[in-house]
């Protein structure tokens, strides 16, 4: 079972928040971010190379990241990084494959559990290149195929390697340094109850030998020590909503940093490669469509009518289905096509329907 500085590392990692990620490693030199999370059982580094964080990838190598470490499959963080090079290009080569190869060679030959190295994967991208359609080498179009199949097995199930390895509390903004509800709520009735008996064993040694006028003095000075009990919990109590609404905070200012960058690296990037769903930048991948604007909407006053229209707008001209469809359509997957298009226009109904909301 994880820790929760682990599960910090991760939820950073899923964000990329690299900032907060390169604090809270600085912070906690201890930590070990070799570890295993989720069904397919990979590493902070894997997942790192399936995001095509380089930056995040390096700073974990230099945190002591083992690149041999192996998920569910017996693959390596080179396996997940060059068969995302394979679909990227050379960018995601330079960005990923190069600074693994050169912390670990030997990760280069490790196979995974159907025998394949990072090296195989690369050298079939390199053979597969000469043979064309229409041109006869009977030599090559077996292994091709063969090549082909292997590569389409490591890649067909790219939306669950991106978000189906999560637990549900891994967004939940933890922090071993400090108190959550119950360890705060424990505490104090713990220290109520040991004040009490104390309290207690005081009374039951003086009742003896103390006066009424005594007794009523006692009662008097456990009344007001109660009372300062009280206003110390209810001051505690108070810090912690506050401390609470502040991590809130920053776990949704964290999650529309991400979509913003998502959004310019896809719209904006010029890239050419196909799209499955999982590259979309969905503002809230795994959550409803009134969870993904409330993260594009995030920060926007709504009680200033022109600046929240002004953002709605922006909104609107990014997910407009003919817009989204201009941009994007000759380059999305084909097997994800239609759900893609359908959650566009699901997602542009609703901010449509906002934007009536504010006429009326």
């Amino acid at each position: 079972m994880l820790t929760r500085r682990q599960k910090r590392v991760w939820k950073y990692i899923e964000e990329g928040s690299l900032m907060e990620l390169k604090s809270y490693l600085k912070k906690h030199q201890d930590l070990d971010v070799n570890f295993s999370q989720g069904k397919r059982q990979r590493s902070p580094l894997q997942l790192a190379c399936s995001l095509g964080d380089d930056a995040v990838v390096r700073l974990l190598l230099e945190h002591g990241a083992d690149v041999l470490r192996v998920d569910r499959k017996g693959e390596t963080a080179l396996h997940v990084a060059v068969n995302r090079a394979l679909k990227r290009g050379k960018t995601a080569y330079d960005d990923l494959v190069v600074p693994l190869r050169k912390n670990c060679p030997q990760a280069l030959h490790t196979s995974n559990r159907a025998g394949v190295t990072p090296q195989d994967l690369l050298d079939g991208l390199k053979h597969s290149e000469p043979c064309r359609p229409g041109t006869s080498n009977p030599s090559q179009a077996d292994p091709e195929k063969d090549w082909l199949e292997k590569l389409f097995g490591e890649c067909e199930d790219e939306f669950y390697e991106t978000f189906g390895v999560y637990d549900a509390d891994d967004h939940l903004p933890v922090d071993e340094e400090e108190e959550d509800y119950g360890d705060w709520a424990d505490r104090i009735r713990r220290e109520y109850f040991s004040k009490k008996h104390a309290e207690a064993q005081r009374l039951a040694a003086t009742a003896s030998s103390s006066s009424g006028g005594k007794k009523r003095s006692t009662r008097g000075e456990n009344q007001e020590s109660y009372k300062e009990l009280h206003a110390r919990l209810q001051k505690e109590h108070e810090e912690y909503l506050a401390r609470a609404a502040r991590k809130e905070e920053e776990t949704r200012r964290g999650k529309k940093r991400h979509y913003e960058k998502m959004c310019e690296n896809t719209f904006k990037g010029g890239a050419v490669e196909p799209l499955s769903y999982a590259d979309i930048p969905w503002p809230a991948p795994r959550g409803t469509v009134q969870e993904m604007v409330d993260v594009m909407l995030h920060g926007v006053d709504r009680k200033d009518a022109v600046v929240f229209r002004k953002a709605l707008r922006q909104q609107q001209a990014l997910w407009h289905p003919d817009k989204f469809a201009q941009r994007c359509e000759a380059r999305l997957d084909e097997k994800d096509k239609r759900r893609i298009l359908d959650t566009v226009t699901t997602l542009s109904q609703e901010l449509n329907r906002l934007a009536q909301s504010l006429k009326s």
